[in-house]
């Protein structure tokens, strides 16, 4: 075992008379010969020769001699330093995102009706009426010039266009499981309205009875491209059974509870809802659907359960619902359970309510409602009259009984 330790102590002298002194410390270290590895021992030898090419005779006819011969040669690489000033140019990126049109401020492209009485007005005008015509002349011409060659003409008849194309088929791309252990079934999903990058998913077990006490309230945002994680937790007081994207407002979520309550997420501000509908005012079974309504606001929408009412809320004040409507189209206290909504955005006044016994209804607010029997093939309209307004003109509604294939409708301006 080999010790190493050194230490020094000098004493120094400085002009005054004072005595100073320095100590240098040195690390103490042990090590074993047997770590130090095997001892290289150097020897002398003599010179051996690996291998000796004789000259080519031959080959000297192929070259001829150099006299004299000069050749230079540097170990250490050259290098040179150069500097040069240029002038400086500034550049910016400027970009817009045009999606539709030029349209004016005070037009929203998303509105149907606005877009409408835009294009009217735009189309008497009679700048854009020549300058349709200044157009069309120069579409016609290029027309003509196509006219020229037969673009539909087959240069390969003996090559089959469907043996050509690939049979269509589908594959599985990611898929995401459910992260309890308890497994749910998944009642409603919503595609994220700007783009296919995310989608969320209602999860909720509907039999009340196979349900386990200890199974999770969540439901899960999830990226397509990260299907092994959710994106984010949605935490409900109930489960979900359907939830819908705002398409004008892409942080907001509805949702409609299995205890019938609505609750509504906006993303940016957490997983629990901002706002709940009291338990007092909201449907009194399980919310099937849930939908969002094309307005200017953004906010209204309405819901169905199995209740057989459909109730239309103002997602600003979920104190009470907007608007109520009971299905019973036969007025006699036997409600149909409403499962499946539609909405027609260019009909703002058009509601679709599927029900559990397999009718289609066509509901109004203020309680104005049409049923289409889907077994009968007859429509049914209430007893009772009901004026719509309609471009200028008074359409007025008769019931002439379930009989009747049509009721009659009688005009007056």
């Amino acid at each position: 075992t080999r010790t190493h330790a050194r230490t020094s102590y000098t004493p120094a002298h400085d002009p005054c008379g004072a005595t100073s002194a320095t100590m240098e410390i040195v690390h103490v270290y042990q090590k074993q010969r047997r770590e130090f590895g095997r001892q290289c021992l150097f020897s002398d030898r003599h010179a051996q020769l690996i291998a000796d090419i004789a000259p080519d005779v031959s080959l000297r006819d192929d070259y001829m001699d150099r006299d004299p011969a000069e050749a230079v040669i540097q170990n250490a690489p050259e290098f040179s330093e150069h500097e040069v000033n240029t002038e400086r140019s500034e550049k910016a990126d400027r970009g817009m995102n045009h999606a539709e049109g030029g349209w004016p401020k005070d037009v929203d492209p998303n509105e149907a009706e606005q877009v409408a009485r835009y294009r009217k007005k735009a189309e008497k005008d009679e700048v854009y009426q020549q300058a349709v015509v200044n157009l069309g002349r120069d579409v016609m011409h290029c027309l003509k010039q196509n006219s020229a060659l037969d673009i539909y003409e087959d240069f390969f008849p003996e090559q089959s266009e469907a043996e050509s194309l690939e049979a269509p088929s589908s594959r599985i791309v990611n898929i995401f499981k459910d992260p309890e252990e308890i497994k749910r079934s998944i009642s409603c999903i919503s595609w994220f309205p700007d783009g296919a990058s995310k989608f969320a998913a209602a999860y909720s077990v509907l039999e009340f009875q196979k349900a386990p006490a200890s199974v999770s309230l969540d439901s899960y945002i999830w990226d397509v491209e990260r299907p092994t994680k959710p994106d984010m937790t949605l935490l409900p007081s109930s489960p979900l059974v359907s939830l819908a994207y705002n398409p004008k407002d892409v942080h907001v979520i509805i949702g409609g509870q299995y205890n019938g309550q609505i609750a509504v997420w906006d993303t940016r501000k957490g997983s629990r809802p901002y706002e709940t509908s009291p338990i007092e005012k909201s449907h009194r079974d399980p919310v099937h659907s849930v939908k969002f309504l094309q307005s200017k606001t953004g906010t209204d929408c309405f819901s169905t359960s199995t209740d057989g009412q459909v109730l239309w809320w103002d997602i600003r004040k979920l104190t009470e619902p907007t608007e109520t409507l009971l299905l019973d189209p036969q007025q006699n206290g036997r409600a149909l359970g409403g499962i499946v909504l539609d909405y027609e955005s260019t009909m703002p006044t058009k509601f679709m309510v599927g029900t559990e016994q397999g009718n289609t209804h066509a509901p109004k607010p203020n309680v104005r409602l049409s049923l289409l029997d889907g077994f009968s093939k007859q429509t049914c309209f209430l007893r009772e009259r009901v004026r719509t307004a309609t471009r200028g003109a008074m359409t007025q509604w008769r019931n002439k009984g379930c009989d009747d294939s049509m009721a009659q409708r009688r005009h007056g301006t």
